[in-house]
């Protein structure tokens, strides 16, 4: 289960309200939260240590959860299961950001959100979060998946072996490397890759979630502020 997720259940017997504590969305949750070189994109930045991810009900989402998780979930290298394992419980954030935008890290990755034991919950920014697991009848879940739109990375494992953000990109359909991002590739789109607001090098796909860590992919023109921490309040 997700390590941050309030399922509430009203019993209505004498106005007693049980609050059921546990991982994944809840109805009253509501967390916050898209031919020049990466270097060049990474100079138009004003990077503040306080800049923090953007809400959730700013971004737009340009590339939904794909609809076959548990089969994407294998071609990720991870194994899907019937209910989530806490031995290993950590949570990342990603932020995306296209000319400046930011773009919607969709709810339900690595979850198969058709089985009857995945519970969801409406949002008050309009968006459907998913969790709430007790034992699915077959796989539906990835120990690597997301609950809701925040973007907030969920691991819940029983491997201690850190999860990568490639393997999050393999199970959410979206094509990523070090040159190019989806469609969108250097150097034709400039693209950048920070970690706690620092830009770094190399291959993204190797990138650690480890817990508490900020991740934002820039696509194109970079906004004016490059997140450095993220809300895990909620998480």
């Amino acid at each position: 289960m997700r390590m941050r997720m309030f399922l509430r259940l009203t019993i209505g017997v004498a106005g007693l309200v049980l609050v059921v504590a546990g991982c994944g969305a809840s109805p009253s949750s509501s967390p916050t939260r898209a031919s020049q070189s990466a270097s060049a994109a990474a100079s138009q930045v004003a990077s503040s240590p306080v800049a923090a991810a953007p809400t959730p009900e700013s971004a737009v989402l340009v590339w939904p959860a794909p609809p076959n998780p548990m089969e994407l979930t294998v071609q990720a290298g991870l194994k899907p299961q019937p209910k989530e394992f806490l031995t290993n419980h950590v949570h990342a954030h990603l932020d995306v950001f296209l000319d400046g935008k930011a773009l919607t890290v969709p709810s339900g990755i690595g979850i198969k959100v058709e089985n009857p034991a995945v519970r969801r919950f409406s949002e008050p920014d309009g968006s459907i979060s998913y969790g709430g697991i007790d034992l699915c009848n077959e796989a539906c879940i990835s120990p690597l998946h997301t609950h809701d739109v925040s973007g907030i990375i969920h691991t819940e494992s029983a491997d201690p072996k850190p999860n990568t953000l490639g393997e999050l990109f393999v199970e959410w359909g979206v094509p990523l490397d070090a040159s190019c991002v989806a469609t969108y590739c250097s150097p034709a789109t400039p693209i950048a890759i920070y970690v706690d607001g620092e830009l770094t090098t190399g291959d993204p796909r190797a990138i650690e979630l480890t817990n508490q860590r900020e991740i934002a992919i820039v696509v194109g023109t970079p906004p004016p502020e490059i997140p450095k921490t993220a809300d895990f309040s909620q998480a």
